[in-house]
């Protein structure tokens, strides 16, 4: 499969994903633990059929010590017995997050309040902005049919 467009070769593609990643690694020095940040990364990933992504966030996750049965259920979180109660209720914010225009009234106050529960303000924080940023990358790579696979781990960190 062929890109449609360079998107680091690109003068004007490549300076957005500029500001794009460098908001990631700001967020990365967040008090939100890493593994919940990938967990997130990836679902919203999945959803949006983000194959660089998923690539991505999987080896990096692994890559830091994840285990294959966790990132193997993360599609189906709700029904599996591997991830906390902080980490599901941050797995619900990513998909209220990235189904927005699914939903009438976005993110439901349970979503919120329950991840408020597991999570201080920084952090919280730092899950809205992580979920806002993998909905542009992912859109960045999806409609440009970005192709995955050769993603080493931190590559892009």
């Amino acid at each position: 499969m062929d890109a449609r467009l360079n998107l680091f070769g690109n003068p004007v593609a490549g300076k957005s994903l500029k500001h794009l990643v460098a908001a990631g690694k700001a967020l990365a020095d967040s008090t939100l633990p890493a593994a919940t940040r990938e967990l997130v990364l990836l679902r919203a990933s999945q959803i949006n059929g983000c194959a660089v992504c998923i690539d991505m966030h999987t080896k990096d996750a692994t890559h830091a010590g994840e285990t294959s049965t966790r990132l193997n259920l993360v599609a189906a979180w709700r029904e599996a017995t591997v991830f906390t109660e902080a980490e599901r209720a941050a797995l619900e914010l990513a998909e209220q997050g990235t189904r927005i225009a699914d939903a009438a009234g976005g993110v439901s106050d349970e979503a919120w309040a329950n991840a408020a529960k597991h999570y201080d303000e920084d952090q919280l924080a730092a899950l809205v902005a992580f979920i806002a940023l993998i909905n542009a990358l992912n859109r960045f790579n999806v409609i440009t049919q970005q192709p995955a696979g050769d993603y080493q781990p931190g590559q892009h960190r």
